[in-house]
Formats: structure tokens, sequence, C-alpha cells
């Protein structure tokens, strides 16, 4: 029994040397595989891994030396639209707080820039050595795009130009910055003299609201908000048509003379278009947004009132090379429309629309006394003299080769008789 037990612990012995010097030949293998990745090169060289602390990357930070460019930069940011930014101060001064709030009031109450778009700015210092920090916050009460729509204009005529290719395209708006030193009644007034000059391209008076910024200095910023009864892509299409008709219709006029063309363009629009009595009679104010008082009216709808009239008579004048005017006044205590023209060296009134109403005789080629006597009233301070000799019946005169004097005039001569050159 006992050689029995011992003969098995002698059986167990190979097994646990085994168990034990298989983990040393593993090693073995192990470093014998390294030492050959390394005498090829291939041995990955590991190192800890070092924990260090987030950072954010370093931002670029404007400094300002003095009171005047901190101003400017801060108005940089403004038209830039910028809504918050930071910079670093060199101020000398004792008080800080007292040179932002100057600056803060400079900025939103006296530059044109601030006073139009910012509705609150905030700025706040922090001493950092020698310098301060300074936080700059911004509210706005305009949009980027309004603010990149400023034209700078240095002339009225430049003005003019712009309000008219504004007016021409039915936008809502324009915004000028300009040191020409006018008011709201100034801009209204620019506006009116830019569509009764331009009826053939503008087809209806815009309702106008003007605001300026700041409310004093040189340098001041106009807003100027035009309002229709008509949206812009109908209004749009109205001036395509209505310059499509003048186009096509002054190819009509007949005439041999300006007189005898002017009579025709008279004769023509007084059969076409009727006088819109009732609303002639309704129509409080010069500018009417009412279609009747529009050339587009007169022309495209066959109805008008006398602006409507008038309008539509200088837009086709021009359109033939005359020089035309407008003249806005009151008949018989109404409010009333009504051309001056050009004609051989005189100036001459002519309505249109009383040419429709009551016949060519009535107001073609008038001058000033023939309205008066009419009880027309008018700004006589704001237009030409009308004191021509020309008559209706001078016009319609059948031709005579042997006549001389004012119908020769009319007809592109002097008067003379040519043979006694010869």
């Amino acid at each position: 029994m006992l050689l029995r037990m011992r003969n098995q612990r002698l059986r167990k012995i190979p097994a646990i040397r085994a168990i034990a010097v298989a983990p040393i030949i593993f090693l073995c293998i192990f470093l014998l595989t390294g030492c050959v990745n390394l005498l090829e090169g291939e041995m990955e060289s590991i190192t800890a891994h070092r924990i260090t602390a987030p950072s954010r990357p370093p931002t670029e930070q404007t400094t300002v030396s003095d009171y005047n460019e901190f101003v400017a930069t801060v108005i940089r940011l403004i038209t830039e639209h910028e809504t918050s930014s930071q910079l670093l101060f060199f101020h000398d001064g004792d008080d800080i707080n007292e040179e932002l709030e100057r600056a803060r009031f400079e900025i939103t109450g006296e530059h044109p820039i601030g006073a139009f778009a910012v509705s609150e700015l905030t700025l706040s210092a922090t001493r950092i050595v020698t310098a301060y920090e300074i936080d700059i916050g911004i509210e706005y009460k305009r949009t980027k795009e309004q603010i990149d729509s400023i034209v700078t204009v240095s002339t009225e005529r430049f003005m003019r130009a712009q309000l008219q290719g504004i007016m021409s395209s039915y936008k809502e708006e324009a915004i000028f910055r300009s040191t020409l030193q006018v008011d709201e009644d100034d801009i209204t007034l620019l506006v009116n003299e830019t569509y009764y000059g331009n009826p053939q391209s503008i087809v209806m008076l815009p309702v106008v609201a003007v605001e300026i910024f700041p409310d004093a200095g040189v340098d001041r910023i106009y807003m100027i908000q035009f309002g229709y009864t008509e949206n812009q892509s109908i209004l749009q299409r109205y001036g395509e048509l209505l310059t499509a008709y003048i186009q096509r219709n002054v190819e009509q006029v007949a005439g041999n003379t300006d007189s005898e063309i002017l009579l025709s363009l008279v004769s023509m629009l007084a059969e076409t278009i009727d006088f819109d009595e009732r609303t002639a009679r309704t129509t409080p104010t010069h500018g009417s947004q009412n279609l009747s008082a529009t050339a587009f009216g007169a022309l495209m709808r066959g109805r008008a009132v006398g602006e409507g009239f008038a309008m539509a008579f200088k837009a086709l004048t021009e359109e033939l090379g005359f020089t035309c005017y407008i003249v806005l006044g009151e008949l018989d205590g109404m409010v009333h429309a009504w051309n001056i023209i050009s004609l051989y060296g005189d100036y001459y009134h002519i309505d249109v629309s009383m040419c429709a109403f009551i016949g060519l005789e009535a107001a073609f080629l008038k001058t000033d006394e023939d309205f008066e006597e009419m009880l027309y009233t008018w700004d006589r301070e704001s237009t030409v003299l009308c004191e021509g000799e020309l008559t209706l019946a001078d016009i319609m005169l059948p031709e005579d080769p042997d006549q001389t004097g004012d119908n020769a005039s009319v007809n592109g001569t002097d008067g003379e008789d040519s043979s006694e050159e010869d």
C-alpha cells in the first residue's frame, strides 16, 4: 500500500515540473522574438501619457492708443454689424469710465452711422497692468443690409439721379449719407420733382416718410421710405407697358412742323382719353395714387384727370424731343394740372384735359393772361412766362405758298421771299 502511494507521487512530479517550465519557455520565445524585431528595426517604443490641462487658442486683440482711435474702432465694428468685441485701450487719463461714457454718447448721439444703426451700446473697462481691457456690446435697430445699402451723395444732382433709379424700380427704401444740409421738406420736394420730371419711367408718386440721423449736424444719414398702393412687381409691369406704349404711339403723330405735331398729339389724346370728372371733383391734393392721375391711367386705361393728361402729354412730347413742364395749380378752385410747352423760342400753356372736355379752342397754346382770365391759378414765380403770339387758328390755316409773317415762321422759315436772292 505504501509502495503504491509512493509510485503515484513520483508520477505527478514530471507533470508539475512541466507546468512550471512552460512559462519559462514562453518567456524565452517572446524575448527571442523581441530580439529579432529589434534587430530588424521593427520594435515600437512606448512612452507614458502625460495629462495636460485644456487650453484655448490665442485670440487676436485690437489695441488702441487714444480716444479718437477708440471711437473710430467702434464705428468700424458698427459698419461691420458686429455685436460684441474686446480691445486693449492704453488710456493715460484719470477716469476711464468718463471717457467711455463720452464715447458712447458721441457714437450713438452724434455720429451718423451710430445714430442710424445702434439701439444700445455698452462699454465696460477692466484694468490690465498698464492698459484697460474694454468689453463692447452692440444692439442694432437696423439690419446689416440696410447699413451696406447706404449711398454717399455729395451733390443734389447725384441725389436726384439716385432717386430716379430707386423710384423707377419701386423700392420701398433709400438711404443716403450727405452733407447737403437738406431737411424732410427738401427731400419730399426732390421726390415730387423726380416723379413729375419722369412720367415716362415712374408710374406712380409714392407716399414718402423721411427720417434723419442724427437730429443735428453737418454729416447726416437720410432714410427715405416709399409707400405704394400696388406691390413692386405690378408697378414694374405697369412701367414696362407704359414705355412700350409711348415708343409705339409717338410714331403715329403726324405733322410737318413742331406746331402741327403738337396739334396732332393733343388731338389724339383728346379723342382717346376721357376726362374723369368725378375723380377730379373728389381729389383734394396733387400726387394722388389714383391711376387716373398718372400717365399709365391716361394712356393705358383711357381715363384721366388733369394731372393724368399732363403726365401723359409730357411723356409723349419729351419722347418727341420737346421741352415740356407740368404745372400744379387750380382751375376755378379745384386741384388741377396742365403743361407748359416750349415752341419756337416762346412758352405756351396747354391743358389737354380741357381740350378733351370742352374742345381744342379752350386750352391750346394759351398765354398767362389767357389762363388767368379762365380762372387758372398757379405759382407764377416757379414757372416761365408764357407770352407767345401763336394761336390754334394760325396752325389750322390752310397752307399758302405766298403767305408771309407768323405762319411762315411756324412752318420753319423766317417769312422772307427767297426769290429776292435771285
